[in-house]
């Protein structure tokens, strides 16, 4: 009988690169988060609507290919300002996962918001996780960025290294 293999917590992989599941996961929570955007301010429109011409309250109705720029604008200012700002998304929060430059310092506007472009334009792009050397994405080999664990985040900017 094998003994079992102790399960790593969050203070092993602290400053470790994320890998392919808790990626995706975050992914998939963020794309709830602008799906919830992205419906608030149909909401927000037709309530403004309803005020200015009266009942009954109906949602605008967009154009597919409005709607789809619409929705992808949504999500790279999303990801752009959360990177910015916290250097996670909600997503990222959920899973423990910070975005970084690969000295581990936040990610500067133009970068932050190029990574938002190839995230939603190409997010097959996180299938090279598993075939590359360092657990990186192909919208992180481009933009000279890295995901990693970060559970127990510090002060703004500071390095993200594996404590020891």
């Amino acid at each position: 009988m094998t003994a079992p293999v102790p399960r790593r917590g969050p203070a092993e992989v602290q400053g470790q690169a994320a890998g392919l599941v808790s990626r995706a996961v975050a992914a998939v929570v963020d794309a709830l988060a602008v799906l919830a955007l992205g419906l608030a301010a149909l909401l927000a429109a037709g309530a403004v609507r309803f005020m200015v011409a009266g009942p009954p309250f109906t949602l605008p109705h967009l154009p597919p290919r409005l709607s789809t720029a619409c929705a992808a604008v949504l999500a790279v200012g999303y990801l752009t300002v959360s990177w910015l700002t916290a250097g996670r998304t909600a997503g990222g929060r959920l899973m423990g996962l910070r975005v970084a430059g690969r000295s581990g310092r936040p990610l500067g506007p133009g970068r932050a918001l190029l990574r938002a472009v190839l995230c939603v334009a190409f997010p097959w792009g996180l299938l090279w996780i598993p075939l590359g050397r360092y657990g990186r994405s192909l919208q992180d080999l481009i933009v000279a960025s890295t995901v990693v664990h970060d559970w127990y985040p510090g002060p703004p900017g500071h390095r993200l290294t594996r404590s020891g």
